[in-house]
């Protein structure tokens, strides 16, 4: 049953069957995710520390988890159709 509910949505998003607040909504999330991996990248190159490669863990948990928390809501508070 979650498996054929994310399938749904996935074929949903990429049919480009998404509401104007959906596309709204995803568009900020992917730029968020965007941004914060660019601040996360920058600061990796302008740090001061001897270790200049990109910080996947700041990235995840100040960039990935923000931008899919409110989607994880949704599903859970989600009324039954």
């Amino acid at each position: 049953m979650i498996g054929e509910n994310n399938k749904n949505s996935l074929c949903k998003i990429f049919n480009g069957e998404l509401s104007k607040k959906e596309k709204i909504l995803l568009s900020i999330s992917i730029g968020w995710i965007l941004f914060i991996g660019y601040l996360t990248w920058w600061n990796g190159i302008k740090g001061f520390a001897l270790d200049k490669s990109f910080k996947w863990d700041e990235w995840i948990w100040f960039g990935v988890i923000p931008a899919i928390t409110p989607y994880i809501f949704y599903f859970i508070w989600k009324k039954k159709e």
